[in-house]
């Protein structure tokens, strides 16, 4: 860790720079030499990272939903081109071409943070070592070293050993009980912010290899950082578990205000924007504007759960419209009882066996509706019946009634000997 921190020296400068300003701020008001003052500071340098970084989290998102619209077609890819490593490839990257989507986005955040990351490390072992860093001056440094968080100094480890955490001032108990506990939230928080991914703000009606990889890294991934987490300075799991619980907050705005089609959180924002609406009897906020007009540039392309959200607006004598806003129709209501209507008395479709048993014997069992039976007794008597034989050439009186469908009416030519 060590060697891989030094190689992000170049960047030891700034970001000791921003902490000793953010730690003139909070010295002022809890000591120079406490561990709120170092702690806070170090909070401060992910918040103002983090806000740097937003453009970067909105590409990762985007990102994210386009894998996920794109899944289906990447699989189709793979079974044609299974032979051909290379024309998959490249049929691979013609996709991603025309959809304007970039594999490497989802990962961007923690890429850009990388360097502050071990920059931060490489500054707190520093302390640890009794070595001036940066702009960390020797008074500097003795002030680091004194500063505790919760009995545990910021330089600490959970590996460290009695003797070098005794060199800092605190017990070795003290440094494990915190470190363990820091350790734990902070995969506790990574799970936490994979599983709100997965099980909110996912296309349920897409099922894709995409889906089953994310959530095998949902328990990956706390693992990992569990693990790493047993040799990070306590100011590094400060850094660390701040930026959890930002990328978890930032990340539950996004799921609430502009969640992905077709998934859970959707279908809870329309639920929460049609009741607005039928409070307020219209569209407020622009990003729910926004929303509205999406789906209504979709037309007939809208998933079921924007379908439920029209048919809803349509209850209300409402119309969505290009702009985002809502209108009064009638039209709109006529067409939602219309299609209800429909909808109930749509008949129900009998079995195969039973259209079999009723043409097989028309007269058996019990008539489904009395209106028919009545109509064909009607029928019956209406058409009078004449078992006498009538002479050949002569068409029989009320033949164009009992003519069938199709048949010419009239006296009718007498068949061929070799067709009968």
């Amino acid at each position: 860790m060590d060697t891989i921190a030094s190689l992000f020296s170049f960047i030891t400068w700034p970001v000791s720079w921003v902490i000793v300003q953010f730690h003139k701020l909070y010295g002022a008001i809890f000591g120079p030499d406490t561990g709120w003052a170092w702690g806070l500071s170090i909070v401060s340098l992910v918040v103002l990272i983090r806000i740097c970084l937003i453009p970067l989290f909105v590409k990762q998102i985007k990102s994210t939903r386009n894998m996920q619209v794109l899944q289906p077609k990447m699989k189709a890819i793979q079974e044609r081109y299974k032979s051909d490593k290379q024309r998959q490839s490249e049929e691979m990257m013609k996709l991603y071409k025309e959809t304007g989507t970039n594999p490497l986005s989802s990962c961007l955040p923690i890429i850009a943070q990388s360097p502050f990351f071990f920059a931060l490390y490489h500054v707190l072992s520093a302390i640890a070592s009794n070595k001036k860093i940066g702009v960390i001056d020797q008074s500097l440094l003795d002030s680091a070293r004194q500063a505790h968080i919760f009995g545990a100094p910021l330089a600490a480890k959970f590996m460290d050993s009695a003797d070098k955490v005794e060199a800092l001032g605190a017990s070795l108990t003290d440094v494990r009980v915190v470190t363990a506990i820091m350790i734990v939230m902070m995969s506790a928080s990574q799970f936490f912010t994979q599983r709100q991914l997965m099980t909110k703000n996912v296309d349920l009606t897409v099922k894709t290899p995409y889906m089953q990889q994310q959530k095998m890294l949902m328990y990956i991934f706390p693992l990992i950082f569990a693990g790493m987490g047993i040799n990070f300075p306590v100011g590094v799991l400060v850094y660390w578990l701040t930026t959890n619980v930002w990328t978890m907050g930032q990340q539950m705005y996004v799921i609430n205000q502009n969640p992905t089609p077709g998934s859970k959180a959707q279908e809870q924002y329309l639920g929460r924007l049609l009741k607005s609406v039928t409070a307020h009897g219209e569209v407020r906020g622009r990003t729910r504007r926004n929303t509205v007009k999406r789906i209504v540039s979709k037309g007939p392309d809208r998933n079921d759960i924007e379908r439920k959200f029209v048919t809803g607006l349509a209850k209300l004598g409402l119309a969505p419209q290009e702009d985002g806003t809502v209108v009064k129709s009638d039209t709109a209501v006529a067409e939602a009882e219309g299609g209800a209507a429909q909808r109930r008395q749509q008949p129900k479709r009998q079995t195969k066996a039973k259209r079999q048993t009723t043409a097989g014997h028309p007269g058996g069992g019990k008539e489904a509706d009395s209106g028919e039976s009545e109509s064909k007794t009607s029928l019956e008597k209406s058409a009078p019946q004449d078992d006498k034989p009538k002479p050949a050439g002569k068409p029989a009186s009320g033949s164009s009634r009992q003519a069938k469908s199709g048949q010419r009416k009239g006296p009718q030519r007498p068949k061929h000997p070799s067709k009968k």
